[in-house]
This record gives C-alpha cells, sequence and structure tokens, in this order.
C-alpha cells in the first residue's frame, strides 16, 4: 500500500477544530495506507519549519505528499512545501481550502504558478473552487468533495414551530459570530422562545466579546467551546435550524454534516455557497451580513414547514454523494 506525507495544520489537540487533515488522513488509515503528517506543532515557526523537515525526513520513504493549501497566511507554508517537493523529486497533491484561494491567484499569480502548474494533481472540494481554478490549471485539476461518512449521521425530522437555532464554526471574524447573536435578539420579537447555541472553539479571543454583545442586547446564548463531533451532533438533536454567517467560505464541513442530519440550513450566500446550496431547493439563502433577511428567512422555514421538510429531504440526498464510500474510488484512482 502506498505511503503518504500529509501537511496541514494537524492542530485539534491545541483546542482547534479538526481539519482535513485529520479526517481524511484518519480515512486514508483505514484503508490501510501508510501515514505521516506534519504538523501539529502549535507555535506557526516551529510548525512550518516541521513541515520542512518531514519533508526531507520522508522524501525516501513516501509516495505522494498532501499539502492543504489555504488562502491566507499558510498559503506560504504550502509554496515553500511544494518547492520543496521539485527539489527532491517528490509528487505533491495541491488539496485546496478556502474561500478566498480566488482572491489569491489574482493577488500572487506568479507564486501560485509554481505551486500548482508543477503539481501532480489539484483537488478541488467544491465546484466553487474547480470553477475559479479550472481557466489556467485545468491539466491536473480534479474534483474531488469533502467527505463524511453518511452512516454517523441520523436523519432526524425536526419540529419547527420554535426557531432553536445552532452554530458550529470557530470563533474567528471570518465566521462573523456576532450576526448569529443579532439574529437571535431579533427573532426573538416574533419568537419569544428562541434559542442559539453556538459551538466551536474561541481562535481570535471573540467569545467574551460574543457573551458581552448577548448581554447588552438581553439575550441568552449557550456558549459550549470546542466539542467533539460526536458531542455536536447529539447536541444537535435539540436544535431546529442550522446557521451559517460566514463573510467568505468554500464548502464548510459544518454545513454539510448539518445537511445530513436533517437541520435546516439558513446560510449566507458568500464564497462557494451557492455552488453547494441553492436557495429554497435545499437551503435558504442570504445576503453577507444581513440580519434582517436572515430572520426572514428563517420565518419563512417555520411557517412553510411542509415545504421545509422538503428542503431538508433535498439537502440530504446531495450530501450521501459525499460519504467516503463513494468518494474514496477518486482519491484511489490518483494515488494509484
Amino acid at each position: 500500500m502506498k505511503k503518504l506525507l500529509y501537511i496541514g495544520n494537524k492542530l485539534s489537540i491545541h483546542g482547534n477544530t479538526a481539519t482535513s487533515i485529520e479526517t481524511l488522513g484518519s480515512f486514508f488509515e483505514e484503508e490501510g495506507y501508510e501515514m505521516y503528517y506534519a504538523s501539529s506543532k502549535k507555535n506557526k515557526i516551529f510548525r512550518f519549519l516541521d513541515m520542512i523537515f518531514s519533508t526531507v525526513k520522508y522524501s525516501k520513504k513516501v509516495d505522494y505528499v498532501l499539502i492543504d493549501t489555504y488562502s491566507t497566511q499558510n498559503f506560504w507554508f504550502a509554496f515553500a512545501v511544494s518547492q520543496l517537493c521539485r527539489i527532491l523529486n517528490l509528487k505533491y497533491i495541491a488539496k485546496l481550502h478556502g474561500g478566498d484561494l480566488p482572491n489569491r491567484l489574482l493577488k500572487s499569480p506568479y507564486f501560485c504558478d509554481l505551486i500548482f502548474k508543477k503539481a501532480y494533481k489539484i483537488t478541488a472540494p467544491s465546484n466553487y473552487l474547480l470553477h475559479a481554478f479550472k481557466l489556467k490549471y485545468s491539466d491536473n485539476l480534479i474534483y474531488i468533495p469533502n467527505t463524511i461518512e453518511i452512516k454517523n449521521y441520523s436523519f432526524t425530522e425536526k419540529e419547527f414551530s420554535i426557531p432553536k437555532l445552532l452554530w458550529v464554526r470557530s470563533f474567528s471574524k471570518i465566521y462573523n459570530p456576532i450576526m448569529a447573536i443579532k439574529v437571535l435578539s431579533e427573532l426573538k420579537k416574533y419568537y419569544p422562545m428562541a434559542e442559539l447555541c453556538m459551538v466551536g472553539p474561541d481562535k481570535e479571543d471573540l467569545v467574551n466579546d460574543c457573551k458581552l454583545y448577548a448581554k447588552n442586547l438581553g439575550v441568552e446564548v449557550q456558549f459550549t467551546g470546542k466539542l467533539s463531533k460526536e458531542e455536536w451532533i447529539e447536541k444537535s438533536k435539540d436544535y431546529t435550524i442550522f446557521i451559517n454567517t460566514t463573510h467568505f467560505d468554500n464548502a464548510p464541513v459544518s454545513v454539510i454534516e448539518a445537511m445530513a442530519l436533517g437541520l435546516p440550513v439558513v446560510s449566507t450566500n458568500v464564497g462557494g455557497i451557492p455552488f453547494l446550496l441553492e436557495n429554497d431547493k435545499n437551503a435558504f439563502l442570504v445576503n453577507d451580513n444581513d440580519v434582517e433577511g436572515m430572520v426572514k428567512a428563517i420565518q419563512k422555514l417555520v411557517k412553510n414547514r411542509e415545504n421545509t421538510k422538503e428542503i431538508v429531504k433535498k439537502a440530504r440526498l446531495i450530501v450521501e454523494e459525499f460519504d467516503w464510500n463513494k468518494v474514496k474510488s477518486s482519491w484511489f484512482e490518483i494515488l494509484k
């Protein structure tokens, strides 16, 4: 079986949300691949050095290097590792992440060419990124969606009469957590029993600000901190609507998971979201930072419950195509 080195931010041991390096990595391990990882170092400089060191260390052992490629500071980690792979004559796969990567293509075309034109493969987890990259990098570009194990997500029909909102993301400005609290405050004018639970690690020290904001608005919000996947899936049984308030996004796994669980999704229509979700078909979409629009969408799904049930069923059918047992053949094909 093939041996793989996976380069990315393996930081769940430090309280961060588990990312693809851990979820996809574990899927590969279960299929018999021998996996090496870099890096779980918390300090960014040490993490970068560990990525470089590991690439050299395992260069004679591995068949491929998978590189999680983001749009911001971590883009330069991916750039450095990819160029080292070229020097060492290692086949590397640039695994795309992040809703702002199309802007990186515009801002850094020279460095993007050095990464992507020389990659063995580029994997796009969404049609959004596939569309953005295909004009320049179609020769080695392939669509492989973010994947889940559908058997772990029990589809449950919900009762929508009282909006009980669930928000699951890291507390980061890009994900606009304050908007969720604003939505709850406005929603309570129509549904006094409305609730909001916010799940996720405090990535940018925003939780205290959010708690103070909720207090000033006079609304109670449950902040759970980081929960394991199993814990938040269990928690989701107590909630009826999933809200996604992000400013930028690609194809967020938490949204895919909510769709699998039978939670109607109300989301901002930013980045790759409209490539995953279609308004009034499998979700409800509103403009970025549009609190009033999100409140109206929630009112609509509560009032038209039979229509909402149909939307939820269609959402489940879509994400069943992201099951690992269906997606893994695409990975096997490029790793053969």
